[in-house]
């Protein structure tokens, strides 16, 4: 059997479990999916330690995405975010390397989960608001899919500072949002705003329009304001549980080098999540 887990602190809260679980059962693969809580300062022993235990791959969470780094030859796309979210033991079991390899698959999540609802993100103006784990993640994957990125962020020096490790991007804080809003044909929300308090939104209803498509990286509630707020404005929306699946479906795909069934990993992720 292969063990596959996650490991954060918590983890009690975790989506992943039934997800990637759903996901053995329909290929029919002799694998389960656990979680680790180890201690805020134990990200590396813990890396290290899962290979001594035989465990093929890991998935990453905070607090420790950063921390993984350290512990992981980490693939170019994790190196330039900054973060590891999969851990992938093969190159180790088969003698090949000394360290695991990381990758980060928040980024495809974002890609994936806008190709799934058919929208172009070559060629397009992309707002990412936020600067964070997710707002580093969704600025990367976007700008290498070929948008022309902007950051805003409450704190304008982050995004700025973000814009800068970005090719192309430009940073900023929110005092333009509404012409910025206006321009783009994406807008990303990599905030957690609207999942804390579910009536609050990260843009408001007024500069949202019908040319936008809408990522909310918010899963928790499915329909987020903004979402709704969008759809009513004749914008595109996906919601933040197809970001969700599509990071998980990619990492599935690191560790069993299969095509990862979509369907029934996301039957399973919306099952609970509905």
């Amino acid at each position: 059997m292969d063990v596959y887990g996650l490991i954060g602190n918590p983890v009690g809260h975790s989506l992943s479990p039934p997800m990637h679980e759903a996901g053995y059962e329909a290929l029919g693969l002799d694998a389960r999916y656990v979680t680790f809580e180890p201690d805020a300062d134990a990200a590396a022993a813990a890396i290290a330690g899962a290979a001594d235990l035989g465990v093929a791959g890991l998935n990453v969470t905070v607090p420790f995405k950063r921390d993984a780094l350290d512990a992981v030859d980490p693939a170019p796309l994790a190196e330039r975010i900054g973060a590891v979210n999969t851990v992938d033991y093969g190159p180790v079991r088969e003698g090949d390397a000394d360290r695991p390899r990381g990758h980060n698959t928040d980024a495809a999540g974002v890609t994936r989960a806008l190709e799934h609802h058919d929208v172009t993100v070559d060629g397009r103006d992309a707002l990412v608001v936020g600067a964070g784990g997710a707002g580093r993640a969704a600025a990367f994957a976007l700008a290498d899919a070929g948008a022309a990125v902007h950051v805003a962020n409450r704190t304008a020096e982050r995004a700025v500072e973000l814009a800068e490790a970005v090719p192309d991007a430009t940073g900023g804080g929110l005092d333009d949002l509404a012409d910025r809003v206006a321009a783009a044909d994406l807008l990303v929300n990599a905030t957690s705003v609207g999942m804390e308090s579910p009536d609050e939104t990260p843009v408001p209803a007024a500069h949202l329009h019908g040319d936008l498509a809408v990522l909310d990286a918010v899963y928790a509630p499915i329909e987020t304001r903004l979402l709704r707020e969008a759809a009513d404005a004749g914008a595109t929306t996906v919601d933040g549980a197809w970001m969700l699946l599509y990071q998980g479906v990619e990492a599935f795909e690191v560790w069993t080098g299969e095509d990862a069934p979509v369907d029934a990993m996301n039957a399973a992720l919306r099952a609970v999540l509905e």
